[in-house]
């Protein structure tokens, strides 16, 4: 009988596994809304899925009585807009920076304790001084990103550069490369799939900061919504955009791993 460390699920069998855990949730959250809905019927904390429905349909599909706009639509372009230039900005200053002091060492000496210094800020614990520099418009808020963001990319690339095999870069400089050359040709391309790892892993953290902006001081986002309409208790609304948060985060990881296997299938061939 093989041993349970060896078992490997087939594809269907995986599939079917990863649903489950998503089933249970609904079930667990049907039964708890069932309960409370026994107890008192205009209890708002856990509304039902008809409920939920219909505040999707009243945000996402409904105009609004004061401004004809679909809401629920207007939300996510504010802050996918928002978040894509955020990361896109983190992600130039993370490459460069990191590159820079990753191949040539008299860089990285001076940076390295700045980065490090920089990267133990928290960053919600600035945003009151963004707000007063930048003031309350999307600078702000992109900005809240950017300085979130940029140290974790710098340091991961600027680690994955140092990693590169040091024969590399030894052969390169034998067939009388320069150190542009070096970079340009043989650290860049081997950092760049390496760069699209790193914004994966920071969305998370992107997420976080800009729903932490839009909270206090934006018209407009998701994360504005959900804290306006908190004090209405307005769970019909709040959930919704949590979920659809959820799978926006999804996504965009998704297409990004796609898109990093298509212009580095070599990248992910060696992993």
């Amino acid at each position: 009988m093989p041993r349970l460390i060896n078992l490997q699920p087939s594809r269907r069998l995986k599939a079917a596994l990863g649903i489950i855990p998503f089933v249970l949730i609904l079930i667990a959250y049907q039964v708890g809304s069932d309960i409370r809905k026994a107890e008192n019927e205009q209890d708002r904390l856990l509304p039902s899925f008809e409920e939920i429905a219909d505040g999707v349909n009243r945000m996402a599909f409904e105009p609004s009585q004061r401004t004809g706009e679909y809401l629920f639509w207007e939300d996510t372009k504010s802050s996918l807009t928002r978040l894509a230039i955020g990361i896109s900005i983190a992600a130039c200053i993370g490459l460069l920076v990191g590159l820079a002091a990753g191949a040539i060492p008299i860089i990285a000496a001076p940076l390295n304790p700045l980065i490090t210094a920089i990267s133990l800020v928290p960053p919600m614990a600035i945003l009151p001084i963004l707000f007063i520099v930048f003031g309350l418009g999307e600078l702000s808020k992109v900005m809240l990103i950017v300085i979130g963001v940029s140290p974790f990319l710098i340091r991961d690339i600027l680690q994955r550069t140092q990693e590169l095999p040091r024969e590399q870069l030894i052969k390169a400089q034998t067939l009388g490369g320069n150190s542009w050359q070096i970079i340009v040709r043989v650290v860049f391309p081997q950092i760049l799939p390496r760069l699209f790892d790193a914004v994966r892993l920071s969305l998370g953290a992107a997420w976080l900061f800009l729903i932490a902006a839009e909270a206090i001081a934006a018209t407009d986002g998701l994360g504005y919504r959900i804290f306006l309409v908190r004090r209405y208790m307005s769970m019909d609304v709040i959930l919704p955009y949590v979920v659809w948060i959820t799978c926006l985060a999804f996504a965009i990881d998704w297409c990004l791993l796609k898109l990093s296997r298509w212009l580095f299938p070599w990248y992910h061939a060696e992993k």
